[in-house]
This record gives structure tokens, C-alpha cells and sequence, in this order.
């Protein structure tokens, strides 16, 4: 039987901050700039890594991966929510609605299994030098990246399966600003004790081994970083993964904000707001970790911007500034 077939409701009402409408042209201005500004700086980052040959390294790879991935992130989230926010239009088909909810959930697992390998391949910066090089080649980097990817992507698609699977007869109004997973369980009326269960394993899986295995790792980091005799040497090799270290703690300190407060105590539109810290939060500001912390991609970015403005003032130097 397909999903049409299995449910009476066709669409649903994503209310949003309809209970805010007097905000409505604020949040719109503030939630474009914030789409505007992470999309840049990830996309950024993206081409710098693929274009810039001194950013071909295994650790860049990975950041490259993560950039894109927090870019397409916000891309299934931004843009119906400013569409909703300028038009009044908060209308979602139930496909549509299923399609977002899958690629949030599938996304969120896939950067914590990337922010796991980031990790790795940190410690095995600080703490295997020597033989950093011959583990972390190439196909090892494809390999790591491919399997977080797809992980993400096929552990979700057993909850997937099981949403399918649910009725919806009404109502088919949603108290949020995209389709969530708990508001989205809310509108069943179909008995949802095993996707619960299923999804709590799912969840438990994508979250806590990465987020131990991180965890451990920079334990290991700290441990061989304080071992360091001289000060120079520590400072060189904690900023090698500072920048990982922030990133880090405030993707999953924004997911255990959220996830751990008091639902009874906080109303529907605090938790939108408070949403938005797992939402918007890392991918706005990790280009912005990576680039001012990080002298690489200082470098890259000026070099690549005045390979630009020198195409610009002489076209015919193309030949001559890719090959720079």
C-alpha cells in the first residue's frame, strides 16, 4: 500500500511564529541574513579546499565535507521558513514534510560521525606524527567520509520506513516552523510505541559512540599536548586543533541545551527558539571558527581573492592566474 493510500491527510499547517505575527518582517530579515551569511561561508570554505592546493590535506578534506554538509543543513530548513515568514504561505505536503524531516535527521547524524573522524584524524596529528602520513592517505579519507555519509543516510531510512508506515487523520496542524520529529508524531494517530523505540536506538547509536569517541580522543590530545616540554611546541600543537575542539562543543552543547530542557516548564515557542541553537547556531559560525582561527585558510582565502581582483583587472590572465 503506498503512503497516499495509508493516510487521509495530504498536507500540513507548519504554524511557525504565528503567534509572533508583529515579528514576522524581523525574523524574515534575520533569518536571511543568517541563510546569506552561512551559505557564503560555507561555500566558501568548500571551494576554497577543492581549488586551493596548499588545502589538500586530509584535515581540509574533512572540513570540506562538513562545510557542505552544513549548507545543505540550512538549505532544507531556511528557505520554506522565509518563504512561510514573507508570504503567510505555511502550507507543506505530506511528502514534502517527510522529505525534510528525513534529510534534517540524516544530515545531523552524518556530522556527528563527521565530527568523530575529524577528531581521529586530529589525534593522530598530535599524538601519531610520524606515522600520520601513511594512515591518514588519501582512500583512508574517501573511506571515512563515504561511510559517515552513508550511515547517516541508511540509519534513518529504518525510521523513514516506519513513518510511512503511521496514519494521520487529523488535526494537520504542526506547532513549528519545519517538520520535527516529535510535532510530526504529535499529528498520528496511529500507535507510535515502536517507531519511538526504534528512533531512541537510532538517536542513541548516531550520538553517543561519536560523541565518546570524540570525547577520548581529545583526552588523548590534552594528555600528549601537556607532555609537550616547551611552550612553543604546546601552543603549536593545540592550535592544530582548536579550531575542531569549538566546533565540537558547541554543536553538541546547542543539541544538549535543547534536548535537555524541562519540556513541562517550557512552552512551544520557546522550544522554536531554542531550536534555532542546533539549527542556525554551528553552521553561521563555523566558517567563521575555521577562518579566523585558522592562518591556512587566512592564507588561501587572500591569495584566492587576489588571484581575483588580478583576473578582473586583466582578463587575459586567466592561463597565468590558475596556474599560480
Amino acid at each position: 500500500m503506498s503512503p497516499g493510500n495509508q493516510t487521509k491527510i495530504t498536507e500540513f499547517i507548519l504554524l511557525g511564529f504565528g503567534d509572533f505575527y508583529e515579528l514576522h518582517i524581523p525574523l524574515f530579515l534575520m533569518f536571511i541574513v543568517i541563510y546569506i551569511v552561512t551559505m557564503t561561508g560555507n561555500i566558501l570554505i568548500v571551494v576554497l579546499v577543492i581549488f586551493d592546493q596548499h588545502l589538500h590535506t586530509p584535515m581540509y578534506f574533512f572540513l570540506g565535507n562538513l562545510s557542505f554538509l552544513e549548507a545543505s543543513y540550512s538549505s532544507t530548513i531556511f528557505p520554506r521558513l522565509l518563504l512561510a515568514l514573507l508570504t503567510g504561505n505555511r502550507i507543506i505536503s505530506f511528502s514534502s514534510c517527510l522529505t525534510q524531516w528525513y534529510l534534517c535527521g540524516c544530515l545531523l547524524a552524518t556530522e556527528c560521525c563527521l565530527l568523530c573522524v575529524m577528531s581521529y584524524d586530529r589525534y593522530l596529528a598530535v599524538c601519531k606524527p610520524l606515522h600520520y602520513a601513511t594512515i591518514m592517505n588519501l582512500q583512508t579519507c574517501v573511506q571515512l567520509s563515504a561511510v559517515s555519509w552513508i550511515n547517516g543516510f541508511l540509519g534513518f531510512l529504518i525510521v523513514l520506513i516506519l513513518m510511512l508506515q503511521l496514519t494521520f487523520c487529523g488535526p494537520n496542524e504542526m506547532n513549528h516552523y519545519f517538520c520535527d520529529y516529535v510535532p510530526l508524531l504529535k499529528l498520528s494517530c496511529s500507535d507510535t510505541s515502536l517507531i519511538e523505540t526504534v528512533s531512541l536506538v537510532v538517536a542513541a547509536l548516531f550520538t553517543l559512540p561519536p560523541f565518546l569517541l570524540t570525547l577520548t580522543s581529545y583526552v588523548f590530545i590534552i594528555v600528549a599536548i601537556l607532555q609537550i616540554p616547551s611552550a612553543t611546541g604546546r601552543q603549536k600543537a593545540f592550535s592544530t586543533c582548536s579550531s575542531h575542539l569549538i566546533v565540537v562543543s558547541i554543536f553538541y552543547g546547542s543539541l544538549m541545551i535543547v534536548y535537555m530542557l524541562p519540556k513541562a516548564e517550557v512552552n512551544g515557542g520557546m522550544q522554536k527558539f531554542s531550536s534555532l541553537l542546533y539549527i542556525a547556531l554551528p553552521p553561521l559560525v563555523n566558517p567563521f571558527i575555521y577562518s579566523l582561527r585558522n592562518k591556512e585558510v587566512k592564507v588561501a582565502l587572500k591569495n584566492n581573492i587576489g588571484r581575483l581582483v588580478l583576473y578582473k583587472r586583466n582578463p587575459m590572465s586567466l592561463v597565468n592566474v590558475i596556474s599560480m
